[in-house]
């Protein structure tokens, strides 16, 4: 379309406005209040204690017509209710690294203590928080396990700004944080003088994000944005071979003694790290070489940045972190004790399949597709555990991190070729072993980045994420 001179100044002067405009509702927001509480428990029990309440650096970036949280997502929700009417401001679902840990044999020995962290507008007036829990394995819905009261006028709220992690990277800005999702990638283990390697590291796993459908499709709504606190030391603990590393986020291999499990337990540092960028999720690119990565929902999601498989890693974690999404392999090691009895999940892409008549995504089924839907169960479980003896093996034997790539390719060209060769391979379904596990629990399509080192995700977990993408973005 030609326009002339005259209506393209006025053409500039309108899209100028409407970006001042942006960046004036932006400043105008509220300011972000954050609620630190410590977790403590175990396997049976478990309490909860008010660590802090702080206003961080930076104005809320949400938006404010989207604060109701209706996914039914998470094994933990918080409410912010208005403290003399009752009335709902704020929610949102999450999961914990306590909820994980309390799946594991350790918790039936130990206490253990996590710190954990609730974000939210800052209110004009006093608020209840309220915790509300589904215990994994035990409750279908959830119910009050703590609330405490916050009084916006409280003196002992810490308004003090933490030490500043360094300038805000931005790698991509597609409109003002209240109008798309806003994604932080945090460096750990990056020496000062690695500085241009973070920002080289946090342009190419954006570049591997939007790569990947439905995220491709997406990418006009998302803004990223990067930090990265300086280390003293080039890389991340890694306490399985004697490696210990002080890093500004504290992120380390061997989480639950899970050698490729990489997380971090130093909650107070990575979000007064954090609080200096406007965010809603959280990448942490660890500086380091090895196989590994983690994430959680609505908490962050971990990569090795720099080992050959991080492109899966990375879209597989971030599958997890931002929409929730399950775990569907079952033949590869994990720490957490198989489910004592069958309920159904609330992650999205897995079922328990009590009643196929109600599955959650029985819209995307096809005529004369049978439920449960049969594929190659028994060769993939044999080849798997051959491949599972031979990664042991590499581990055990501390050999190069060549070998295990090896490794993984090899088991990737056959089980894309297997997978790809079964009368519904194509077909959503409901295909026994998910979850950890090889009976009981079904996925959706026969092969998914979420169940192999394939390099997309099934129908089911597309429409999760764009199901995500909705609940922050304008649309």
């Amino acid at each position: 379309m030609f326009l002339s001179p005259r209506n393209m100044r006025l053409y500039v002067f309108l899209v100028v406005s409407v970006m001042l405009l942006s960046s004036v509702a932006y400043s105008a927001a509220p300011a972000t209040m954050r609620l630190d509480y410590y977790h403590t428990g175990n396997v049976t029990a478990e309490m909860f204690g008010l660590d802090r309440v702080v206003i961080e650096p930076l104005p809320w970036p949400g938006d404010l017509s989207k604060t109701i949280d209706d996914s039914n997502l998470g094994n933990y929700l918080f409410e912010v209710r208005d403290q003399a009417s009752g009335r709902l401001l704020y929610s949102r679902g999450f999961g914990s690294l306590f909820s994980e840990w309390s799946q594991t044999e350790e918790a039936k020995k130990l206490n253990r203590t996590f710190s954990e962290s609730l974000r939210f507008p800052a209110p004009t007036a006093p608020v209840k928080i309220i915790l509300q829990e589904r215990k994994e394995g035990k409750e279908v819905s959830f119910h009050e396990v703590w609330s405490t009261t916050i009084d916006p006028k409280d003196k002992f709220i810490d308004r003090a700004n933490p030490p500043s992690p360094g300038p805000l990277i931005t790698i991509q800005k597609m409109g003002e944080p209240a109008t798309k999702v806003d994604l932080l990638i945090l460096g750990d283990g990056y020496t000062a003088a690695e500085r241009s390697k973070f920002e080289q590291d946090a342009k190419r796993a954006t570049d591997i994000l939007f790569s990947r459908p439905p995220f491709r499709e997406h990418r006009q709504d998302f803004n990223v944005w990067a930090l990265c606190p300086p280390a003293e030391q080039s890389g991340i603990s890694r306490p399985s071979t004697g490696m210990y590393r002080h890093s500004p986020v504290g992120t380390s291999y061997d989480t639950f003694d899970s050698e490729r499990y990489l997380m971090t337990n130093d909650n107070r540092a990575l979000r007064d790290v954090a609080s200096y960028a406007p965010y809603e999720f959280i990448e942490i690119l660890a500086n380091a070489k090895t196989y590994g990565g983690g994430g959680i929902f609505n908490l962050y999601a971990t990569v090795a940045i720099d080992s050959e498989w991080a492109p899966y890693v990375f879209v597989h974690e971030f599958g997890h972190h931002f929409a929730g999404l399950a775990d569907e392999y079952y033949t590869s090691d994990v720490s957490y004790l198989p489910a004592t009895q069958r309920i159904e999940p609330w992650e999205p892409n897995v079922t328990a399949l009590l009643n196929p008549a109600i599955l959650k995504w029985k819209n995307l089924v096809a005529s004369g597709t049978p439920l449960p839907t049969p594929w190659h169960k028994a060769e993939f479980e044999a080849y798997e555990h051959e491949i599972q003896a031979e990664r042991h093996h590499i581990r055990a034997e501390n050999q190069p991190e060549s070998g295990m790539n090896a490794l993984f390719e090899k088991e990737k060209t056959h089980e894309d070729e297997l997978l790809a060769t079964d009368r519904y391979s194509d077909r959503v379904g409901a295909f026994e072993g998910a979850n950890y596990e090889s009976r009981g629990y079904y996925r959706a399509q026969e092969n998914c980045i979420m169940f192999t080192r394939y390099d997309k995700f099934c129908a089911v977990c597309r429409r999760a994420i764009e199901r995500i993408i909705g609940m922050y973005a304008a649309q």
